[in-house]
């Protein structure tokens, strides 16, 4: 009786990616790695820039007092002070260094902010198909998640979140490019969602916070831009990584910026750094906060990625798959055939192609394939692919 009942219904409930991973292992075990075709986890195969490298080896050889020492538990002020230059730019929005926190990756951001915001018993509103975390990330804050359903084309419905604002709601929660679809939210929208947060946070008679989850903002196809949140409402929190447009997931590193407008933002932004050390991240790591705050404005090329979506895209269209095509992030969003999204997975794994099926994001009759893989993947699987499609011919 050691685990605690909580914890049992979450090891129950775990990731479907997690569980996908599982099972990919399993597989290559018993046909061998080569012969496994892996979309499950969306962990970018692309090389960090050469600049990354550079970085990091000028400040492994500075010699500088308490180089491995605790710092402010907000991050270095040089640090917040480059990444708020950078950002005022970008979210069209001045900031300065107090208005930046360092974070532990995303998911360490999005913990502190919701400790931040969550009394128990509050709500979260996210829209549907969502990144699978965001449940138990309100859980951990004593708060839970409602949903609200998205447009036929995965674009936000204003109206369907509007309708699930009350009294107890804290945040409506944003991801864009998202994850799993690819949808990048019209500046229209994100303007017409501050527009309505406004009105709704005088009609519940509290603040209802706008926490933008970003992390894959500057993986953007075909000359898409990401509209800024902080331009369209006041109480906003963007939250992003390093993880995605640097290629560093392992590293843990992200960023925490608080709109200066926002309602009694100084004591947000404290309290967000409260949050960080209450959780235990303490502090974000310090060598890779010196080492991107040298590399603000770089990522990855997304046309890397891109010449992947087109491959993958345009050859399962082709075999009668439906999607629409993503605008940025590196995820395919595909209607399952058949309209059993469990059904056609195990389809797929009996071709040795791993996929994660849409209940995972909410959206049962769906699977996501992560196309940050090697080209030599998605020609590999094709064949899988065909064939899967093939035992499902009514649901084409």
């Amino acid at each position: 009786m050691g685990v605690s009942a909580k914890m049992k219904r979450s090891l129950e409930g775990t990731s479907w990616i997690r569980r996908m991973f599982e099972v990919g292992a399993e597989l290559a075990a018993k046909h061998g790695p080569g012969k496994v075709c892996d979309f499950s986890l969306g962990n970018p195969d692309v090389e960090p820039p050469a600049a990354f490298q550079t970085a990091l080896e000028a400040v492994v050889r500075e010699r500088v007092p308490h180089k491995h020492g605790y710092m402010p538990n907000a991050g270095y002020p040089e640090v917040r002070a480059a990444v708020a230059g950078h950002l005022s730019t970008e979210l069209g929005t001045t900031l300065s260094a107090g208005d930046v926190v360092m974070s532990c990756g995303a998911a360490g951001g999005l913990n502190a902010v919701l400790k931040t915001l969550l009394d128990p018993g509050d709500e979260v509103v996210a829209s549907v198909p969502y990144f699978m975390e965001y449940g138990g990330y309100a859980d951990n804050h004593g708060g839970s998640l409602v949903l609200a359903p998205t447009r036929g084309d995965f674009n936000l419905d204003v109206a369907a979140i509007e309708a699930k604002i009350g009294p107890r709601t804290a945040a409506v929660i944003v991801n864009s490019p998202n994850n799993p679809t690819g949808r990048v939210y019209p500046e229209r929208t994100i303007r017409d969602l501050g527009a309505m947060l406004a009105a709704a946070s005088r009609r519940v008679g509290r603040t209802v916070y706008l926490v933008s989850d970003e992390p894959y903002r500057h993986v953007v196809y075909d000359g898409v831009k990401v509209p800024s949140v902080f331009a369209a409402y006041p109480h906003s929190i963007v939250i992003t990584s390093y993880s995605k447009d640097l290629s560093l997931p392992g590293e843990r590193i992200g960023c925490v910026a608080v709109h200066p407008g926002a309602e009694d933002a100084k004591t947000v932004v404290a309290a967000v750094v409260t949050a960080t050390r209450m959780l235990g991240f303490v502090n974000a790591p310090a060598l890779m906060q010196r080492v991107v705050a040298r590399l603000q404005g770089l990522s990855v090329d997304p046309a890397l990625y891109r010449t992947r979506r087109d491959r993958l895209y345009d050859a399962l269209a082709g075999l009668g798959y439906t999607a629409a095509r993503p605008e940025g992030a590196f995820y395919l969003f595909l209607k399952a055939p058949g309209g059993d999204d469990l059904a056609f997975i195990r389809a797929l794994q009996d071709e040795l192609v791993l996929a994660v099926p849409g209940r995972g994001f909410g959206m049962p009759g769906y699977f996501r394939l992560a196309y940050c893989v090697d080209e030599a993947v998605i020609e590999r699987s094709l064949e899988g692919f065909r064939r899967a499609i093939a035992k499902f011919p009514a649901g084409r």
